[in-house]
């Protein structure tokens, strides 16, 4: 009885102590029991697509996706792409090992081709549809693939570079047809007309656990997108994020983020893992997610923090706490949104993530602390160790000390968020491209010879050991979801005919996550602003979440004594015209060009009535 007192004394002892242990505690043995279990998968060289085909001989009439009026279950699945693989086979054009790159947006034909793939034991590159002219011949080429498979609406875009492409020897397959040097064809009446009889699984019997499974692609700090490698180990971790989250075989999962984004395809792998159901949805749409969710019983979402404020400012309805959604999994999601979502929708469990796509750790919040992205325990930082270390805005590189080490922030200062590269935590880098690879190395940080991958992020530590995002360093900064890469987005600029130099940045606008872009420019000798001209051109060559919604004109572009780009200062002034004397211009999309920015466009901007 005695010992019961004391066993009982020292739990409240410690749950005062430390109020979040039982959580730490509980984290952690599940991802123990997660590591064993992808353990025995590398040992035995059993992939995702073993699991799938496993799992669809068990529950083959469960559904696996609902897209629109549609319902494909996982035997559908399995014999849809058969035929896909089946097509892409027989064409001769594709063979086992090949890369070969997808260049579709969300609809079940993205999953069968890229099932298909791995059936063929290829590995597939993960074209973002919104990509355009140079950015899709780059990104093309980054994974050596010599196969573009194309959605019939993405179409147009890849026929502005087609000539390019068949100068490479590029086979290019349209899914309602497919242009090579032999003439045209039909991709998906072929595929209607192919045996759904299964792939021999000869053809992926030299793949193994090391081999590229997909091939995502990323701004990253710097350049042009690049392929970030994604092996079947590296996938099989990524996939057990939603086994991680609590998900079960029950829950019925809403993706309305794209799928060739890391969490829309994590989120779909992750569903084959569980044996799940997924609800596709083509586009994010604010008006219908809960409508959506209600139509296909969801139970659980997927977000990114623009997603949750769009869900937020839509009219507020009677019904918005009829639904079965119990768990939102994602990223970004500011503090006072995520309040807003509860206060609103009910008591949903939100679970924020941190990690990027070619990084070798991630964070969770498992315990819900509003604000934070994921918890420090000293458990988690042994498996996976990590520190924050002191970064020069100015400078963009890490403080060191006398010795040449890094100098780590304490508990409540923001720092760059970098983590231990190691066998155990590797960092895979990019496909065909070492210098941006060793560019997210930093050597020698906490003691010589160590090496620890960039995150490119400040992060803080508060007391309590809770994670909060504060800021993106170096040449990127997020907007709407996406990374964008100042450097690149400043290269398309000074294509533009008046355009000499250009600086770009990201600057925060009230209201909304993230930073928007915008450009201080210096025009060449003798031209004036073509608002015109260089809308059309950013148009034609950038993503409309790349382009600058600001452009300030400047009469020459500071710089350093080492001859970078001072932007400080730029990002701190923002784009009030009445404390800046530069010529100001904001993007109408409207009026199809640049326009000059007025106080009251300003105050539009900020209230909301127009949106950017």
């Amino acid at each position: 009885m005695l010992l019961w007192l004391i066993l009982a004394a020292f739990a409240v002892y410690l749950s005062f102590r430390f109020p979040y242990h039982y959580q730490d505690v509980k984290y952690i043995v599940t991802l123990l029991r997660i590591r064993r279990k992808v353990f025995r998968y590398i040992q035995s060289n059993y992939t995702i697509l073993e699991h799938f085909l496993e799992t669809a001989k068990r529950q083959p009439h469960k559904p696996l996706l609902l897209f629109k009026d549609e319902t494909f279950t996982y035997q559908d699945a399995d014999r849809l792409s058969n035929q896909a693989a089946r097509v892409l086979l027989q064409s001769g054009l594709v063979k086992q090992g090949d890369t070969v790159t997808l260049f579709v947006a969300n609809e079940p034909m993205f999953a069968w081709l890229w099932l298909a793939l791995f059936k063929l034991g290829c590995s597939a590159a993960l074209l973002n549809s919104n990509i355009r002219s140079k950015s899709l011949l780059h990104c093309f080429k980054c994974s050596g693939a010599q196969v573009l498979l194309v959605a019939q609406d993405l179409q147009g875009a890849v026929e502005e570079v087609l000539p390019e492409l068949l100068e490479q020897q590029v086979t290019v397959f349209f899914m309602g047809r497919t242009r090579t040097s032999a003439g045209m064809h039909s991709f998906t009446e072929k595929m209607s007309h192919a045996s759904s009889e299964p792939i021999a699984p000869d053809l992926r019997s030299h793949m193994n656990m090391e081999s590229p499974a997909v091939y995502v692609y990323t701004s990253g700090t710097t350049g042009l997108p690049k392929a970030a490698v994604l092996t079947h180990t590296k996938l099989w971790h990524m996939t057990m994020i939603l086994r991680s989250c609590g998900l079960t075989s029950d829950d019925v999962l809403y993706i309305s983020l794209p799928l060739y984004h890391t969490s829309g395809l994590v989120g779909f792998a992750g569903a084959i893992e569980l044996g799940i159901t997924v609800a596709l949805k083509n586009k994010f749409s604010s008006s219908q997610f809960w409508d959506d969710c209600r139509k296909y019983n969801v139970t659980v979402v997927q977000y990114i923090g623009e997603i949750m404020r769009f869900i937020c400012n839509t009219p507020k309805k009677p019904n918005d706490r009829s639904h079965k959604v119990r768990l939102a999994i994602g990223n970004g999601i500011r503090a006072n949104v995520w309040r807003d979502f509860l206060s609103r929708f009910g008591n949903i469990r939100i679970l924020e993530l941190y990690g990027a796509t070619e990084g070798n750790f991630v964070l969770v919040n498992y315990c819900g602390k509003i604000g934070a992205v994921g918890r420090d325990n000293f458990l988690y930082r042994w498996r996976n160790p990590f520190a924050l270390i002191k970064y020069d805005v100015d400078q963009g590189e890490p403080l060191r000390d006398s010795s040449g080490l890094c100098i780590q922030v304490p508990k409540g200062k923001p720092g760059l968020l970098v983590s231990a590269i190691s066998a155990r935590t590797p960092f895979l880098g990019y496909a065909r491209d070492l210098q941006q690879t060793e560019k997210k190395k930093l050597h020698d940080v906490l003691k010589k010879g160590d090496v620890y991958f960039n995150t490119g992020d400040l992060m803080l530590i508060d007391k309590d050991g809770f994670v909060y995002f504060q800021d993106r360093v170096g040449d990127t900064f997020r907007w709407k979801g996406e990374n964008v890469s100042t450097n690149e987005v400043s290269d398309v600029i000074t294509q533009a005919e008046c355009v000499s130099e250009a600086s770009v940045y990201g600057v925060e606008v009230p209201g909304n996550e993230g930073r928007v872009g915008m450009a201080a420019i210096a025009l060449k000798d003798g031209h004036t602003f073509d608002s015109v001209g260089v809308f059309e051109h950013l148009e034609s060559f950038l993503p409309n979440y790349a382009r600058p919604r600001f452009i300030r004109i400047q009469s020459s572009l500071d710089v350093t004594g080492t001859f970078k780009l001072v932007k400080a200062k730029l990002v701190q002034e923002g784009f009030n015209p009445s404390a800046i004397m530069d010529p100001l211009y904001f993007l109408d999309d409207k009026e199809k060009k640049y326009v000059p920015l007025t106080m009251d466009i300003v105050r539009a901007v900020i209230s909301g009535n127009i949106k950017i």
